[in-house]
């Protein structure tokens, strides 16, 4: 059997021109089709009440928190920032339930830029809410090449789970405008841009949580490395 990977499912704000309906949920095709070429199966999952959380969990392997709104930061005690981005408090409180159950249920995990930041807030952490809240110069974040396309380099910890799919010096696109401030206590930073804003993060005492800043989904069709990060999911998942 081949391992089942949930994919919590982003909302679509505007009306869709298929349904005419808005706040439908959906699954990014570049993750959907990684996940298959990978080897998986993916499973979507719909933002359901946070209570019902533990119905899905004989359902999937592992899972990957995907890109999407930013996390609502009175989930780490903050009130709104002037440059906070959209949020969606639904989503939020079910994916932090279900980051809460699947590290307790032993699932793997891997975050992608949201889903490296929900992850980190789920587990204790902080983050900026947007990347002006910095005191250090920063690189460009939200790229103008196209998406599939990497834009600047990270520097990767030597003896970590993510330099053994991408490198010490990974070249990475990117798209996003909040960061990581106060790591969470059971994770460890992994990997850094070159203006020191964090780009990894994984478990400490495990490989069960690997997260990442960027978004490889979009690359993994020409991307070794960005293969890498999907098919080491896939892998872990069979350990479950």
């Amino acid at each position: 059997m081949k391992p089942k990977i949930a994919l919590p499912a982003d909302t679509f704000a505007e009306a869709t021109n298929v349904i005419n309906e808005r706040n439908a949920a959906f699954a990014p095709r570049p993750a959907i089709e990684a996940i298959v070429k990978s080897g998986g199966i993916p499973v979507i999952l719909p933002s359901v009440d946070p209570s019902d959380v533990a119905d899905y969990l004989d359902l999937f392997d592992g899972v990957a928190f995907l890109g999407g709104f930013d996390v609502d930061p009175t989930f780490f005690g903050e009130e709104p920032h002037q440059m906070l981005g959209a949020t969606y408090r639904k989503r939020d409180l079910f994916e932090l339930e279900l980051l809460r159950q699947s590290v307790a249920a032993g699932k793997a995990i891997l975050g992608i830029c949201r889903g490296l930041q929900l992850i980190n807030v789920g587990l204790g952490g902080t983050l900026y809410q947007d990347l002006s809240e910095s005191d250090k110069p920063l690189l460009k974040h939200s790229q103008g090449a196209p998406g599939n396309l990497p834009s600047h380099h990270i520097n990767v910890s030597e003896n970590s789970e993510l330099a053994k799919l991408v490198g010490e010096r990974a070249y990475v696109n990117s798209r996003h405008h909040q960061i990581t401030k106060a790591v969470a206590p059971s994770l460890k930073v992994t990997a850094r841009a070159d203006d020191d804003v964090i780009e990894g993060l994984e478990s400490k005492d495990s490989d069960q949580i690997i997260a990442v800043q960027w978004h490889p989904e979009n690359m993994y069709k020409h991307d070794q490395a960005s293969r890498e990060i999907f098919e080491n999911l896939v892998s872990r998942s069979q350990k479950v």
